[in-house]
C-alpha cells in the first residue's frame, strides 16, 4: 500500500527586542526571500528537537522552545508538495548568528515592519499570528478564523 502523507517541519519564532530573527533563503522554492528558520525533521525526532537543530544549522543560535504558536497544514503552503509546521516561540540561549545550511544570511527584522518584505511560504501569516499571541495568547492553524486578510 502506498500513502500520500504530508511531510513535517518545524519552525521557530525568535525575538530580540523589537525584531524578529529570519534567514534568507539560500535555495529554492522562495530563494532569496526571507523566512523562518526552521526545516524537515529526521527520523527519530521529536518536533522539539527537531526545532532546536534546525535553529543551529541555519543560525548557529542554541534555542530552547517556550511555547507551541500553532500548526500550519494548508496543503498549498509550501509548492514543493504538502508540508505541515509546527510554529514554535523560542529564546535564544547561546550561540554566534551566523547563517548555516539552507540559509545565505541571517537577518533582525522589526515584528511591526516585517510585512514590507518578502516572506516565503505562509511565514508572513505566522508572523502576524504571532504579534496576535504576544497581545493575548492562544493557539493557531492554518484553517482558524481570522480577521487579518
Amino acid at each position: 500500500m502506498k500513502y500520500s502523507n504530508p511531510i513535517p517541519t518545524v519552525d521557530v519564532i525568535l525575538q530580540r527586542d523589537s525584531r524578529v530573527l529570519l534567514i534568507r533563503r539560500k535555495k529554492d522554492p522562495f530563494r532569496g526571500q526571507l523566512a523562518l528558520p526552521g526545516g524537515f525533521f529526521n527520523e527519530g525526532e521529536t518536533a522539539e528537537d527537531a526545532m532546536k537543530r534546525e535553529a543551529m544549522e541555519e543560525t548557529s543560535f542554541e534555542v530552547e522552545p517556550i511555547d507551541i504558536l500553532g500548526v500550519y497544514s494548508d496543503p498549498k503552503r509550501d509548492p514543493r508538495k504538502h508540508i505541515m509546521t509546527v510554529a514554535f516561540i523560542g529564546i535564544i540561549v547561546g550561540g554566534s548568528g551566523r547563517a548555516g545550511d539552507d540559509a545565505a544570511s541571517v537577518e533582525w527584522v522589526e515584528l511591526d515592519d516585517f510585512e514590507r518584505q518578502q516572506i516565503a511560504f505562509d511565514h508572513a501569516t505566522i508572523l502576524r499570528d504571532y504579534r496576535k499571541w504576544k497581545a493575548s495568547g492562544g493557539t493557531f492553524w492554518s484553517t482558524k478564523r481570522r480577521n487579518d486578510k
